[in-house]
């Protein structure tokens, strides 16, 4: 079974990219640049907030907003989740509160944490609410998921408790925990987003309101991609490195020829 070179994979992702980039384009030219700003009005738009130095401050408390809210609801739902998957009682005191939490939208939590807490927590609290249900549903999968008769024999050979924690349950939980942290990383900058566009806390979204209200498209498309680039840095750079060290053996043979 060959496997598909990287050189290979990486230029079907630029295809990807580039078919993106084509329908952008046709958009701009079915619409016009009220509706959709082309591709060049875009980069001289970011260009022109790059030199005025309006990105790395707005970038930075997106960052704070969405990175303490991802890690709050992160340590919670692990927490929550592990307490749910190793006892029954609170899987059914757990279970609804997180299918309460997952109904209702980001949009009506962001309403109430402006009333509740306004502005900078606001956001926080929004990120935190939404991300968190879904780790706890990984984490119980993944505690519940683990062989009951390998639990078993460990303890009929008296592994140590420590070793069982480190070569059995961790690598067990991650396998289902580490997906949703990827997910919930970038669902929490689209969550802190939205939060700061209507909160008005700073941050990317409170460039995304000024836009719009300037009515000026091609630097709300400029900030968008901003957080796209982000987002594509932060898989390259953290999350995919971190999957290849977490699940070394992983080889599903996705892209494998006969």
């Amino acid at each position: 079974m060959a496997r598909t070179s990287p050189r290979v994979s990486r230029l079907w992702s630029l295809s990807g990219i580039a078919l993106l980039l084509l329908l952008w384009e046709a958009g701009h030219r079915a619409y016009g640049p009220l509706v959709l700003p082309g591709l060049d009005d875009t980069a001289v738009a970011l260009w022109r907030m790059l030199r005025e130095g309006a990105v790395g401050p707005e970038l930075a408390r997106t960052a704070g907003h969405a990175g303490l809210g991802w890690v709050a609801g992160a340590l919670a739902g692990i927490a929550a989740g592990t307490l749910a998957g190793l006892r029954q009682d609170a899987q059914r005191a757990l279970q609804p509160v997180a299918v309460v939490l997952l109904g209702i939208p980001a949009i009506a939590w962001v309403v109430l944490a402006i009333l509740w807490f306004g502005g900078y927590w606001a956001v926080v609290f929004t990120v935190a609410v939404a991300t968190g249900p879904l780790v706890f549903a990984a984490a119980v999968s993944g505690v519940q998921s683990l062989d009951g008769g390998l639990i078993r024999m460990a303890r009929v050979f008296r592994v140590p408790l420590a070793v069982r924690i480190v070569h059995m349950h961790v690598p067990n939980m991650l396998v289902h925990v580490f997906p949703a942290l990827a997910a919930t990383l970038a669902m929490s900058w689209k969550v802190a987003v939205m939060a700061e566009l209507l909160a008005g806390a700073g941050g990317i979204g409170d460039g995304l309101a000024t836009a719009r209200a300037h009515v000026d498209t091609a630097a709300m498309m400029a900030w968008v991609m901003v957080v796209v680039g982000v987002l594509i840095v932060v898989d390259l750079a953290l999350i995919q490195p971190l999957q290849r060290r977490a699940f070394p053996w992983r080889d599903d043979g996705r892209g494998a020829a006969p």
